[in-house]
């Protein structure tokens, strides 16, 4: 996960809607079950998957009361320490 990449969703989301990325997360899926995708396309797909599912989780910290950039940094800190794991 990058954080320049869900800041920037989140920013998306705060103008528009997350049904938008939410949709795209959907299309994305689908895709993957292309048969003739190469590994190396599946991991960005994968990796978009994950920058999305990140922006709205962050969006729904900051819609459940918490500082924009508190909810970022608690979030990348779970992401981080499930990583160590």
């Amino acid at each position: 996960m990058k954080l320049p990449v869900i800041k920037h969703l989140l920013e998306f989301i705060e103008q528009n809607d997350a049904d938008f990325v939410l949709e795209s997360i959907e299309t994305l899926e689908a895709l993957t079950e292309v048969s003739s995708l190469k590994d190396e396309e599946l991991d960005v797909i994968g990796e978009l998957i994950s920058n999305m599912y990140g922006a709205i989780e962050v969006d729904k910290l900051i819609k459940d009361g918490a500082p924009k950039k508190d909810a970022l940094n608690n979030f990348m800190k779970r992401v981080l320490g499930s990583i160590d794991k």
